[in-house]
């Protein structure tokens, strides 16, 4: 150990004496372009990967969106509770630079194992799970353990007269994050979408690219080694708060009956810690007790890429032909927005609100920033009530839902007994007039289904099962009417694709090849399979029939909706007559766009005014565990959408509603606590402790210690 260690205060003080070089006759340090580059290419593995993260969870693991919602928060979570891993690791043991390369591999492997369980030739459904699984886990101990490290290196890069110099740099370094963010974002999904492996969307390499990107990070990083001055661990200020703290717990446990009584309860630490220590931790007290409320605006900010990205996959993408957006690349407008907000709150907003003589205080700012996340959520709440219109309730137990296709000469009427369900005719050969509710008797029921047409009536006993919804296919036969039920597909694509099958009246099966789908129909009646098809315009289509090849015209399979194609004709030629079964998606995806405005311009004043004001009013020695404890802040709130979407089981737009209303509530909790917030000048320590320089154990305060994440205009994208 005493080797190691003289080994660390040595390369330190070479990185001191040598100093890197600049870059082009600056006072920036060549090693700099490493770690930006090193940081775009991680947040682009990152932010690509999480982009896909929830469909993938639904469309390849086949969950449901509620646990797909669960496990994507809980990841989120993790990520958010590592840094804590990853600080005392660099601070208490291998330093940043070490900390950084080891935390990196196991991100690669990460990202590996996480690609190599969206092959589906690997193993089973069990298979692919457990490997993703071990992936996630792997890359949220990975990109949180290097997390509260990366920029901190950065900084310690500067000397400490180039203090203009460091401050430039993490904006170029927050610029980087958001490239890779915004990149990201785009292509990732185009990968998932556009590219088809194994039959199906690839997410493997969805999954693939941004474990390439991580291997370049990590060889980027490596490379810049000669370059880079690093500095020893020098111990955790958290776990110096922590031991603090608890010897004055234990302390006045021990001994409240026979000492007098003292001011503060961590005043009874003062017989081991220093009075400087004691009093920057009733500092950093006052402000993470104003931390208690901020969970419940991540919980709704971070539903961007789990319960946002599901309702896009419900809403209509064309941009007017020019392009179609993909559900999961709408999350990429956070980060292009938050690059606009900044300056334009900066230099527009705030100077015109003092304009105005209001003193906008930064409590006033979070709070503000808080309604503004419940605005967001009212506004997803408005955009899903109307988004569910298209969409086909599922039918709840002891029930099912029917749909009526009258394929006969001309109308009918179709009677259930005791249940007035259709109550008008059916005209020949049009859309169905919507699913109507069937009542059951319980789990399954045998009803007698009454067809009158042309004056006959025609009895078809029919077997339904509860929850599922049927079409029930009338058609012609010589000795009278046919009844045939078929379970259908109510579900709309979470990708937008649409849902088509085929009903074949001619009495030859046909060969119907849609895209890159392929059907078959049986002849007399009978139906294909419900395949997704993606969206767009299809004409001349093949249709083979024995010997015989026909074209047909589909036009335009639209987001999200289901279609029934009857085919019919003679041998000469193959007619299509298209129903829509279930309505396509006709709200229109740019809907989404005024509440991501407002959930980025809450961010704005929410999370970057909050690190600000937390800083101003934190030691200096105390602002590396108030990072640690605005993280913490991110990881719990994601731990409340985890419990919520587990546990609610609401509809989607109350359950928006619930969380905006939540919001609401938590943000006059947070301005009554401001209210009686007092600001205080950290700075005031040096002269009350000017000459308190040490802990009673010899251990030395940190009072000037260098916490570059200060200087940085930061967001949690890092």
């Amino acid at each position: 150990m005493g080797k190691n260690k003289e080994k660390h205060v040595d390369e330190a003080t070479q990185g001191k004496i040598q100093s890197s070089p600049k870059l082009c006759g600056t006072n920036y340090p060549v090693s700099i372009a490493f770690i930006v580059v090193n940081e775009f290419c991680e947040r682009f593995s990152y932010y690509g990967m999480k982009a896909v993260l929830t469909l993938y969870f639904i469309h390849y693991l086949g969950w449901d969106k509620n646990l797909s919602t669960a496990v994507y928060h809980a990841f989120s979570g993790l990520c958010y509770f590592t840094p804590l891993l990853g600080a005392l690791i660099a601070d208490s043991w291998l330093g940043k630079f070490k900390t950084i390369i080891y935390l990196s591999i196991v991100y690669v492997i990460g990202h590996v194992v996480k690609s190599v369980g969206a092959i589906p030739d690997v193993g089973n459904s069990t298979v692919h799970v457990v490997l993703s699984m071990i992936g996630l886990i792997l890359i949220a101990f990975g990109t949180g353990g290097i997390k509260p490290c990366v920029a901190a290196f950065g900084g310690d890069q500067f000397d400490e007269e180039h203090t203009d110099e460091r401050t430039k740099f993490f904006s170029i370094f927050y610029m980087s994050i958001n490239a890779g963010s915004v990149l990201s974002t785009i292509i990732t999904p185009i990968l998932r979408g556009d590219v088809q492996c194994f039959g199906r969307d690839c997410y493997a390499l969805a999954f693939g690219v941004p474990a390439v990107l991580m291997i370049i990070a990590l060889v980027v990083f490596i490379s810049g080694n000669g370059l880079y001055k690093k500095s020893p661990p020098e111990g955790n200020v958290l776990l110096s708060v922590c031991k603090c703290i608890g010897f004055a717990i234990r302390n006045r446990w021990r001994n409240s009956k026979n000492s007098p009584k003292r001011k503060h309860w961590l005043d009874w630490a003062e017989e081991k810690f220093s009075k400087r220590l004691i009093q920057e931790i009733k500092m950093l007290f006052r402000v993470l007790v104003l931390y208690i409320p901020l969970p419940m605006f991540w919980a709704l900010f971070d539903q961007q890429g789990s319960r946002w990205t599901l309702q896009a996959t419900r809403m209509n993408m064309d941009f007017g032909g020019a392009f179609i957006l993909k559900p999961d690349q709408m999350q990429m407008l956070n980060a292009l927005l938050i690059l606009v907000f900044i300056p334009v709150f900066d230099m527009g907003v705030y100077p015109l609100i003092g304009l105005c003589r209001i003193k906008l205080t930064p409590l006033k700012k979070m709070a503000i920033g808080m309604i503004l996340g419940a605005l967001a959520f009212g506004a997803a709440t408005v955009v899903e009530i109307n988004v569910i219109k298209t969409v086909v309730k599922p039918p709840a137990s002891r029930e099912s839902l029917v749909q009526v296709y009258n394929l006969m000469d001309t109308d009918v009427t179709v009677q259930f007994p005791g249940q007035n369900i259709f109550s008008e005719s059916i005209q020949s050969h049009e859309d169905p007039v919507g699913y109507r509710s069937l009542s059951l008797t319980g789990e399954s029921q045998i009803h007698t289904v009454t067809v009158n047409h042309n004056g006959a009536a025609h009895q078809c006993q029919l077997a339904f099962k509860e929850q599922t919804a049927y079409s029930l296919i009338l058609h012609g036969r010589p000795d009278g009417t046919a009844c045939k039920l078929v379970e259908d597909h109510i579900a709309k694509s979470e990708t937008g694709a649409a849902y088509v099958r085929f009903i074949n009246t001619r009495s030859e099966g046909i060969n119907i090849t849609v895209g890159n789908a392929e059907f078959y129909a049986p002849a007399d009646y009978g139906n294909s399979h419900n395949i997704t098809v993606q969206r767009g315009e299809y004409n001349g289509i093949k249709c083979v029939s024995g010997s015989s090849q026909y074209h047909i015209d589909l036009g335009l399979l639209d987001f999200g909706a289901s279609y029934t194609v009857i085919l019919k004709g003679g041998v000469e030629e193959l007619t299509s007559t298209k129903m829509e079964d279930v309505q396509a998606n006709n709200i229109h995806i740019a809907w989404q766009i005024p509440q991501y405005a407002l959930i980025t311009a809450g961010e704005v004043m929410f999370s970057i005014t909050g690190l600000e004001f937390s800083y101003s009013q934190a030691p200096t020695s105390m602002k590396s565990v108030l990072q640690a404890g605005w993280l913490m802040t991110v990881a719990f709130g994601n731990v409340i959408v985890l419990i919520v979407a587990e546990g609610a089981g609401m509809e989607q737009w109350t359950e928006f509603l619930l969380f905006a209303g939540l919001l609401v509530a938590v943000s006059i909790i947070f301005s009554i606590m401001a209210y009686f917030y007092t600001y205080v000048d950290p700075d005031q320590l040096d002269k009350l402790f000017s000459d308190d320089d040490g802990n009673v154990d010899g251990s030395k305060s940190k009072k000037n210690e260098t916490v570059y994440m200060t200087d940085m205009p930061l967001k949690t994208k890092m």
